[in-house]
């Protein structure tokens, strides 16, 4: 669902080098249906830490990269180890939104070739960690929000302590970089996953 009026595209700073732009996916139905896309091609899947913990969250990828997780670590692979095949180009209009948020926040060459998608569903949610796989730092983090709202943990350098708290509601992006590259951040439960409500978000990453 799209907004309109004042609320449409907004730029906060809700922390240090951390953007929050508000309705800024307002097509949230295209990038939906690209979604639904990408999971036929590349099912969503729970994969397991190099612990062995199942994660709650489900994914997928598409571009050139694509992040994995198992007994070996983490890391990016070119193919998806479910099928062995090249993970589904990412989609235009994707890439056409990571790179409009990245631009609108001073990232004037962002050129993503992964995009992890999330599916929150039920008790899933995500703790506190960082983005910190990929080679390129210079380039910013872009995420995106579609489906159902969810509150968005940002603590930065530190993985404990006080979090600045931020809602996330379907349509908003999150993009940080620079200082704030490497900030721990973790998300909650999808707003009325008792009820079936999903929440599925896009993250942009220049992973190679």
């Amino acid at each position: 669902m799209s907004r309109s009026g004042s609320d449409i595209d907004l730029a906060t700073e809700v922390a240090p080098e951390v953007v929050l732009l508000r309705g800024f996916a307002a097509t949230t139905a295209e990038y939906a249906a690209a979604v639904d896309a990408v999971a036929a091609a590349a099912p969503f899947r729970h994969l397991q830490t190099p612990a062995g913990r199942p994660m709650s969250a489900a994914m997928t990828n598409c571009g050139t990269l694509g992040w994995h997780s198992d007994a070996k670590g983490y890391r990016y692979e070119r193919n998806d180890p479910l099928s062995g095949r090249p993970w589904p180009s990412m989609p235009l209009i994707f890439l056409d939104l990571a790179q409009r948020a990245a631009y609108k926040v001073g990232y004037r060459d962002f050129l993503p070739d992964a995009c992890l998608i999330n599916r929150y569903a039920g008790k899933a949610k995500m703790g506190a960690h960082r983005d910190a796989d990929e080679r390129d730092f210079s380039q910013p983090i872009v995420s995106v929000t579609l489906g159902a709202s969810a509150t968005f943990l940002w603590y930065g350098p530190l993985r404990s302590g006080p979090a600045v708290k931020i809602r996330l509601e379907p349509s908003d992006v999150l993009v940080w970089g620079r200082t704030a590259r490497r900030g721990y951040h973790a998300v909650g439960q999808a707003e009325g996953a008792a009820a079936g409500a999903v929440r599925f978000n896009l993250t942009f990453r220049k992973a190679g």
